[in-house]
């Protein structure tokens, strides 16, 4: 009996039949028809009761999971569930979903045909990285007359990890090998130079680099012929991520972390197509999760499984234990991109000198972030002292931002200051244009 539930309507008849004999009392001609309505609904909710019961298997439903959840993105759970009844059914579905959704009001209505099947899905979408896990399928079954409902459970305790986003590395891929991102209209990555490997002599057309003209090879075919490079490949590009307390800093749902994870693994399926070697670790009072630099098949799910299950641990990072380790670690030269964040200039300074060591043996790219909530305070219109005086205090900590960047870049240090929601494709756009410019 644990599986039977009795409906509203059920109570409501009852509440229709205590109206009936209080109408009696006063007309006695209502009693007789009071109790013939009371022994209706009894006998039809024992109809319903053998109609629902009578069959085990009256339902089939299952829920179907993707593999893994993608962090910070839409991921779609599927329903699909069978009548095995011999008349039409109406269904609630209540499905256990994890806690980390805090979804206390989940409910699905359906009516399925006899012998049918009805098929949907819901999306979840999870704002940390770890496991999640599933409770029951719940289907609740109700017949036509409606009195009572049947639960019937199914998959209990399924369990889903979430990764690093990872759905849209696709688009990444096929916007990257076009050397062009979507960002307000369509950005062209143009390039400045070439490596020395060579490809092929081809015809000259308007746009070649004219000192790519190979004289030789014009004189014997008296037209203008050109050498065509090719970039170069396997070059070495390596993420450092900050998992300090500056990290934890939270943006519709996600933290900074997270951004820069998302953003890691976006960035490193586009090395390994660019035929790079693509490498990371992280840090903060110490270096961790370290992945050397190879363009190997299953590079990239070694970083997936390194980025998978971080946290930032709330300590100020050790930029000193990072040149260690980065000057003892790459011993070429390397791209290196460091995702941390900077809100003031003496927050830089402390740190400058060891972001110069690392500059000095390695092109290096700060990426850091800018504060959405202030771009928000900048660019509203003040309407009393109060809002006034957000707005200068916004304006400041900008301008020290600006301030932060014109410091790096007077010691040749490259930034990407940017929204985190935009850092995807400005990270991608930032190592294009370096490998365009040739200045690796």
């Amino acid at each position: 009996m644990k599986n039977l539930y009795i409906n509203t309507r059920f109570f409501f008849s009852l509440i229709g039949v205590g109206v009936l004999y209080v109408l009696a009392f006063f007309f006695s001609v209502l009693m007789w028809a009071a109790h013939i309505v009371l022994l209706i609904c009894f006998l039809a909710a024992m109809v319903d009761y053998l109609l629902l019961f009578n069959q085990k298997k009256g339902v089939l439903a299952q829920r179907i999971l993707p593999e893994k959840l993608s962090n910070g993105d839409e991921n779609f759970v599927k329903i699909d569930i069978k009548n095995n009844y011999s008349f039409k059914i109406s269904t609630k579905i209540i499905d256990e979903i994890p806690f980390q959704f805090q979804k206390r009001d989940f409910l699905i209505k359906k009516s399925i045909e006899p012998g049918r099947n009805t098929y949907f899905q819901y999306s979840l979408e999870p704002k940390e990285r770890g496991e999640y896990s599933f409770g029951n399928l719940n289907v609740y079954v109700s017949s036509p007359l409606g009195f009572i409902s049947k639960r019937f459970n199914f998959q209990k305790d399924a369990m889903l990890p979430a990764y690093p986003s990872f759905v849209h590395l696709r688009k990444y891929e096929l916007m990257a090998l076009q050397s062009e991102f979507m960002l307000g209209g369509i950005k062209k990555i143009r390039k400045l130079g070439h490596t020395m490997e060579f490809e092929q002599i081809k015809e000259y057309v308007p746009g070649d680099d004219i000192r790519t003209i190979n004289w030789k090879a014009t004189s014997k075919t008296n037209r203008l012929m050109v050498n065509q490079f090719q970039d170069e490949r396997s070059q070495r590009i390596f993420i450092l991520i900050d998992k300090g307390r500056t990290m934890k800093m939270p943006f519709n749902g996600l933290s900074l972390l997270d951004y820069s994870i998302n953003a890691a693994m976006a960035l490193s399926h586009i090395i390994l197509k660019k035929g790079d070697r693509a490498g990371m670790m992280t840090f903060s009072k110490k270096t961790e999760n370290k992945v050397a630099a190879e363009n190997k098949s299953g590079q990239l799910r070694k970083i997936s499984e390194a980025l998978y299950n971080i946290k930032t641990d709330f300590f100020e990072s050790d930029f000193n234990r990072l040149y260690q380790d980065v000057k003892y670690s790459l011993n070429q030269r390397s791209l290196v991109l460091l995702f941390t964040n900077f809100e003031t200039l003496d927050g830089l300074n402390r740190q400058l000198k060891y972001l110069r060591g690392i500059a000095k043996n390695h092109l290096l790219v700060v990426i850091f972030f800018k504060n959405s909530e202030l771009q928000t305070l900048i660019q509203k219109n003040p309407e009393n002292m109060q809002e006034i005086y957000d707005e200068i205090v916004a304006e400041k900590f900008e301008f020290e931002k600006k301030l932060i960047i014109q410091e790096l870049r007077k010691y040749g240090i490259y930034t990407v200051y940017t929204l985190p929601e935009n850092l995807n494709i400005d990270v991608i756009n930032k190592y294009l244009e370096i490998k365009a410019r040739g200045i690796l």
